[in-house]
């Protein structure tokens, strides 16, 4: 058995082979450090996968309940909070923001719906001001200033990815209907009774159990500026203000704080059973989380186009639902392309496709450059469909 084989622990049902040979191949030729993944088909788990190290010195093993920060994987269980609400009559997502969050209304704002900040499409993809990590971890200075600032385009017009403000946008909505932020609102209603090891942030009686995200490589001050020297404003507003990185997502402010598009964290297994709800129309197991209907209207498209943010990394034109991205015509998410999940910065991923009953989970912590279809990924989702 060779060293990468030995390293891989869990199970694989005999039909998904080639999703443990993609898993294998990925720390052999794809640079993985530490990775789990975890699928779903009809509600049973047939791939639960772990390996590598938690930690950049290869000190401390990848172990069956290592978590990590899933960065905007964690917009699905967002997302999930809002459509909660709304399947229970608390919530119109094609009510005004400022029916439920009135300060939202300054600057020209009074006619963006709650299903525009699902879909990225509110006009406020990053701060015009500048905007510092610290005042991030801040939630009412944030949501402040969210509320007082005016969109970069018309809002609903198109998609603009909302990196960070996604998460204090769709949140603080959340917040204004429940009482709750998002991430005890998740807590309560899913996660904790459906005993899912994922939360927003990261209580610190589990940080023993988070692996060390690492960057592959680090850009030099001058290629950084570089880099950002040719972005658009409104891209550099979503992407650096404020930058973030690996280094910034292990520091213990980072997990405490509140950052629901950014700073999820949980297992591969976790992940999976989150957008498995979306997989099982609603349902997990003998729990109903969302109606049928409700599960439906996650993935309504509001309309394929080049995005304001994301475009030229993306190649061409996609389509972003009620908080998550359909599979579409680059088979993002498998060839179904009403499938649909969301990827996270650096390779993380969930997917769903209620079509096939499938689900998926994926967790690595060392970050690829990619923002979404890292080939980590892509390698697992292509041997995945290949096998069904």
């Amino acid at each position: 058995m060779s060293q990468v084989q030995a390293q891989i622990q869990g199970h694989c049902g005999t039909r998904f082979d080639a999703v443990r040979t993609a898993f294998e191949e990925n720390f052999r030729d794809r640079g993985e450090l530490g990775a789990a993944v975890t699928v779903t088909v009809d509600g049973e788990t047939v791939v639960d996968l772990w390996g590598g190290w938690a930690d950049a010195a290869g000190t401390r093993a990848w172990e069956r309940d290592t978590l990590v920060n899933v960065w905007s994987t964690s917009k699905g269980p967002t997302a999930l909070c809002a459509h909660i609400l709304a399947d229970r009559g608390l919530l119109d997502l094609d009510a005004p923001v400022a029916a439920y969050w009135p300060e939202f209304a300054a600057a020209g704002k009074e006619s963006v719906l709650v299903r525009h900040l699902l879909s990225h499409r509110a006009g406020l993809a990053g701060l015009r001001e500048p905007h510092s990590l610290e005042q991030l971890f801040d939630w009412e200075l944030t949501t402040k200033r969210l509320a007082a600032t005016e969109p970069w385009w018309e809002p609903g017009t198109t998609s603009g990815y909302h990196a960070l403000t996604y998460g204090f946008l769709v949140g603080e909505v959340v917040r204004r209907v429940s009482g709750l932020l998002p991430g005890e609102f998740l807590r309560r209603e899913v996660t904790g009774p459906l005993g899912i090891d994922f939360t927003i942030g990261l209580p610190e009686k589990e940080s023993g159990r988070a692996a060390e995200l690492v960057h592959t490589r680090t850009a030099g001050p001058g290629e950084q500026a570089a880099i950002l020297g040719q972005l658009p404003p409104v891209a550099l507003a979503a992407l650096a203000n404020p930058g973030t990185g690996a280094a910034d997502a292990c520091t213990a402010a980072w997990r405490a704080a509140e950052i629901p598009a950014a700073n999820g964290h949980g297992t591969a297994r976790a992940v999976a059973s989150l957008y498995g709800i979306f997989a099982g129309r609603g349902s997990y197991g003998a729990h109903r989380v969302l109606s049928p209907e409700a599960a439906e209207r996650v993935r309504e498209g509001q309309g394929a186009c080049r995005d304001l943010v994301l475009g030229a990394g993306l190649g061409g034109d996609t389509e972003i639902a009620l908080g998550v991205w359909l599979s579409g015509s680059d088979h993002s998410y498998g060839p179904n392309p009403r499938a649909f999940g969301h990827d996270g910065f650096g390779g993380s991923c969930g997917l769903a496709d209620p079509e096939a009953g499938v689900a998926l989970g994926y967790i690595m912590n060392r970050m690829g450059p990619h923002i979404a279809n890292d080939p980590r990924k892509t390698a697992l989702v292509d041997a995945l469909y290949g096998a069904l």
